[in-house]
């Protein structure tokens, strides 16, 4: 996620709720980000170390998550975040506060000027709690489904963001099945699956010949849905010697297989999705910027489960109610509210896909799909994926197996380097530059990863 001010409302012509947000500003006047300023016309923005803020801080003392500022019918309102050393505005500590036209916002050794601006965006709000198979009757999901009201019946080309089991691919599934290409193909091409020797002849083809083992023409993902919707899936992967020739196709609407003279003409509309930050991608040179904007002529953002628990409950409903189904087992189970509660305090780095495998694997073991009738008290995510076992053992990592492998090593490779460097901050007394000698790192990227994984002096006992 990025502040930055491309960011647009679309005006949705179906039956929504208007929210009128009006722009504002925060800049860093005091700590390690001194000088940086950005200006947001979003409902919501969020503000930490983490790299999936809005506004993200270098600040060891601020937190990974620290703060939310969010629009409402009565102004701006500002949450703290469960932040570790708090949230002042204008020297006094708040939690849950309504912002004035100007202040001073503290959060850890940073202090930002928050300012309003005279401009105004009127936001919409879909009253349906669901699109297409995506389910959800927050703000946060209710804006996507405005948002994917609007562009559905087009061809623009829409860049889908988000965390690994948020929902991408059903967003990108409901714009085709909701527009004009409905009758014709829908086809998924999966840039992090396809072997990098191999992309370029997956994606538009090949003729016989064209590379050894090439023993047939073979017809490539665009040409396969043609007059249809071609999804590109993590197409942050794809490489960037092949970047350049999907521009073209994109803006030529033609291919020219491998190996081949002559360039065949498509009418295909392009939907990706990717879970990097593309933006930081093209400043690091991996990802060209001229692509970027072509893919994302409209952006939309899905939120992590995290940040809409309120979602919780209906999704629950939903997965019981068709794991029943599938069971052939009336009615569904149901949980208690001691167990709901656990699972909206969790913070499902999974995602909506973390929380179906959860409700399916426990509903099983405890019997539900086999006649249990009464609410469920199940133990919550604790187990999980990579939750500590009981005890002291700080040596045991578990693997979630019901996780897609890149979801579980991203998990396991999180959970190993947050225990390694906090064993390592306890044993030199937070001593970085002699802790990164110690790992046999650079200082600066001992650093880095200490930002990223949210570890500071005041969270390490």
């Amino acid at each position: 996620m990025s502040g930055i001010e491309e960011t647009k409302t679309i005006q949705v012509d179906t039956p929504v709720e208007l929210l009128t947000v009006r722009r504002y500003t925060l800049k860093v006047v005091a700590g390690p980000d001194k000088g940086l300023s950005r200006s947001f016309d979003r409902r919501q923005v969020f503000v930490g170390t983490g790299p999936d803020c809005h506004l993200v801080l270098s600040d060891p003392t601020v937190s990974r998550t620290h703060a939310r500022i969010e629009g409402d019918p009565l102004g701006l309102r500002i949450r703290d975040e469960h932040s570790k050393n708090g949230l002042f505005i204008c020297g006094m500590r708040v939690q849950d506060a309504y912002l004035p036209p100007e202040a001073e916002i503290r959060l850890g050794q940073t202090t930002l000027l928050f300012k309003t601006g005279t401009e105004t965006v009127d936001i919409g709000i879909a009253r349906e709690t669901r699109f297409g198979d995506l389910i959800g009757r927050s703000v946060e999901m209710r804006e996507v489904f405005a948002i994917l009201k609007r562009v559905a019946p087009t061809d623009a080309t829409v860049l889908i963001e988000g965390e690994s089991g948020t929902g991408k691919e059903l967003a990108a599934e409901a714009l085709h099945k909701l527009g004009p290409r409905r009758s014709r193909p829908f086809v998924v091409f999966d840039c992090s699956a396809v072997p990098r020797d191999l992309m370029e002849s997956e994606l538009f083809g090949h003729v016989r010949g064209a590379f050894t083992g090439a023993v047939s023409d073979r017809t490539g993902a665009m040409e396969e849905a043609n007059g249809g919707t071609l999804f590109l899936d993590e197409v942050g992967e794809l490489p960037l010697e092949l970047q350049p020739k999907l521009l073209r196709a994109i803006e030529k609407r033609e291919i020219k297989p491998v190996g081949g003279n002559r360039r065949i003409q498509l009418d295909v509309r392009v939907i990706s999705a990717t879970n990097r930050n593309l933006l930081n991608a093209v400043s690091e040179g991996t990802f060209r910027e001229d692509l970027f904007f072509r893919l994302g002529v409209i952006r939309i953002e899905l939120p992590p489960l995290r940040k809409r628990p309120d979602d919780i409950p209906i999704l629950v409903e939903h997965f019981l109610s068709d794991l029943a189904a599938r069971a052939g087992i009336s009615p569904p189970p149901k949980l208690s509210y001691e167990t709901m509660e656990k699972l909206k305090e969790y913070a499902w780095p999974g995602n909506v896909r973390e929380l179906r495998n959860f409700l399916e694997r426990s509903v099983i073991l405890a019997g539900a799909l086999n006649g249990g009738k009464a609410p469920l008290d199940l133990p919550g995510p604790v187990g999980l994926g990579l939750r500590r076992p009981a005890g002291d053992d700080e040596e045991v990592l578990r693997v979630d197996f019901d996780a897609p492998f890149k979801d579980a090593k991203e998990a396991l490779v999180s959970e190993f380097e947050r225990r390694y460097f906090t064993r390592l901050l306890k044993h030199t007394e937070w001593n970085v530059s002699k802790a990164a000698r110690i790992a046999q790192i650079h200082r600066k990227s001992l650093e880095y990863l200490l930002r990223q994984l949210d570890l500071h002096r005041g969270g390490v006992e």
